[in-house]
């Protein structure tokens, strides 16, 4: 009973607005939720009738068995169960008017028939009739506060309701009277989640795996608590757990999938999904995943042969095309990857971006005017397309021609002077023609456009940082693209080198350590986080990073001096 139940219940929860489940809403069924209520039914006639009304149910024929029953009613027509067994058969056929009917004579005959108001607000509910239904389910708690499905129905109710307070007190009622009511516990979880309280949420789950532990959907909606938590690690552990018992369970696998995409632990996601392939599972969403795994770790060859599978089958995935591409493009096999981006047609997605990996792989087969002639010819064809124009900037500033890019952009700042993508790529060449008063006055238009381009926010702070000037701007700026990214490598140094120039040492230093962590083996990063251990007299650290520098570029000369001034000052202490 108790697993027909939260099945029922479940469905009717993917319902709600804005509700986190794990599979597709559809109507609950009273296959799933059903009512076996031991009562006295007049008459030996409207027994025999309702019995083989219930043979006839057993063997699927619900027409069969939903005439028998009315049979049963016109010889007990005051029976209110024969009237709930009705509604019962026609909530199973979808006849929901015709189910709620059948109810309400039931209730009419008795108030007090509990599953008569059980059955109507699970009607009401399929309805969406969710304040009606409330009603009912608090009725029917009234009749029989120990029986657990009218709490957990009158729970669901209310949240599709967004009364949350009524829900939650619900659900604490029943585990109250029932303290070993895993699905109260469940339910309680399922309310918080949709409260945005996950910690809370978390905690009701692991009661109801605690009470029941087999209970895999707690355990799935535990892993996506987590999740919203920021608490990875433990989520991976609760997906590879369920794993364990049921290592097929292609929910758990697609969340863990994901979860690891995340992570970018992409050596992890990889073996699962290759597993979900040889099973089937995911079509060529699965093939596109492990092909754009490949890519990321290098393996062209490999990535191909999952991409061509693709285009195999759909020869017009011009997105798939698109990687082919790059992937010959990655290889430095650039007459392939011409081949590739050249069957990508105008109009489509990826259309405009390969023109300019077009350019670009001419620039470097050492064709660079054919790479300009490409942009150009795209331009007179599409001369409302910035891309082409940031393209073609971009080539000329690849080929350190500054003054000619910045022409490009020039000639159409009055057609595109609202795009901040303008702006910004104008500063940064302006930046390395020299001119920096220009290119932060063009960052800071970027800003002004778009107050959240952590980018760009980026570049301004750190522009200050390496200059030496309004350090107390520069700091605002990169705290609020930190906060924007807070994961970007980039930005965490940026922000600790400001923190460093500001003598602020104790704050740059956790700071760089974690940019390092992220963007392994940076020498920029390596420099600064080494310059940040010398300020704080952890000299041996220091010293490692600068020898790391060396170590791959023995020439820099301001390194050697640096590693010979903090060993000597280490000595001196």
């Amino acid at each position: 009973m108790k697993k027909r139940i939260v099945a029922a219940l479940f469905l009717t929860l993917s319902l709600l607005p804005g509700c986190a489940t794990n599979s597709v809403g559809k109507p609950v069924s009273a296959n799933e939720l059903s009512f076996r209520p031991t009562v006295d039914i007049a008459g030996s006639r409207a027994l025999y009738i309702f019995s083989l009304a219930r043979l006839r149910e057993i063997e699927g024929d619900l027409e069969g068995a939903l005439t028998l029953l009315n049979g049963a009613i016109e010889a007990d027509p005051n029976a209110p169960f024969l009237h709930t067994a009705a509604a019962e058969i026609y909530l199973k056929t979808a006849k929901l008017d015709d189910a709620l009917r059948a109810c309400e004579n039931a209730i009419r005959l008795d108030p007090g028939f509990r599953p008569a108001r059980v059955m109507a607000g699970t009607i009401l509910a399929n309805l969406k009739r969710d304040k009606e239904a409330i009603g009912h389910l608090t009725k029917a708690i009234e009749l029989d506060p120990a029986k657990e499905d009218a709490y957990l129905l009158l729970a669901v109710s209310s949240v599709r309701v967004f009364d949350y307070e009524q829900a939650v007190s619900t659900l604490k009622s029943l585990v109250k009277t029932d303290p070993e009511s895993a699905l109260g516990y469940y339910y309680l979880g399922k309310t918080y989640d949709q409260m945005k309280l996950h910690k809370e949420a978390a905690n009701y789950y692991k009661k109801a795996i605690e009470l029941k532990p087999d209970f895999e959907q707690a355990m799935i909606d535990l892993g996506i608590s987590q999740e919203g938590l920021g608490l990875h690690g433990d989520a991976i552990a609760t997906y590879r757990q369920l794993l364990e018992t049921n290592p097929f369970n292609m929910n758990v696998l697609q969340h863990l999938v994901q979860l690891y995409l995340q992570q970018q632990q992409l050596e992890d996601a990889l073996p699962l999904l290759v597993g979900m392939k040889e099973r089937g599972v995911g079509g060529l969403e699965t093939l596109r995943k492990i092909g754009l795994i490949y890519m990321e770790l290098e393996r062209y060859d490999e990535a191909i042969a999952e991409f061509e599978q693709i285009l195999a089958r759909e020869p017009n995935a011009h997105q798939v095309r698109f990687y082919v591409a790059s992937a010959y493009e990655d290889k430095e096999e650039f007459g392939r990857a011409l081949e590739e981006f050249g069957k990508i047609p105008p109009g489509t997605v990826n259309y405009v971006e390969a023109l300019g990996h077009i350019a670009f792989i001419h620039r470097d087969m050492d064709a660079p005017e054919k790479g300009i002639a490409v942009l150009k010819q795209a331009i007179a064809a599409n001369p409302g397309q910035l891309d082409l124009y940031l393209y073609l900037a971009g080539l000329y500033e690849s080929m350190e021609k500054y003054a000619e890019g910045l022409a490009v952009l020039k000639d159409v700042e009055g057609t595109f002077a609202g795009d901040p993508r303008l702006h910004f790529r104008m500063g940064t060449i302006l930046d390395k023609m020299g001119n920096k008063e220009e290119s932060i006055v063009r960052m800071k238009r970027v800003i002004a456009i778009a107050p959240n381009d952590a980018q760009a926010l980026n570049y301004l702070g750190y522009t200050y940082a390496e200059m030496g000037i309004k350090l107390d701007e520069a700091l605002q700026y990169l705290k609020k693209a930190v906060e924007l990214r807070p994961d970007d490598g980039f930005i965490l140094d940026s922000l600790g080198w400001v923190y460093f120039k500001l003598k602020r040492y104790n704050e740059a230093v956790p700071l760089l350590e974690r940019s390092l962590e992220i963007v392994e083996d940076d020498p920029t990063i390596m420099e600064h986080l080494a310059d940040a251990y010398a300020a704080t007299r952890e000299y041996r650290r220091a010293l490692q990073l600068y020898k790391k520098i060396l170590d791959a570029d023995p020439g820099r000369k301001d390194i050697i001096e640096k590693k010979r001034k903090v060993r000597a000052e280490s000595l001196e202490r």
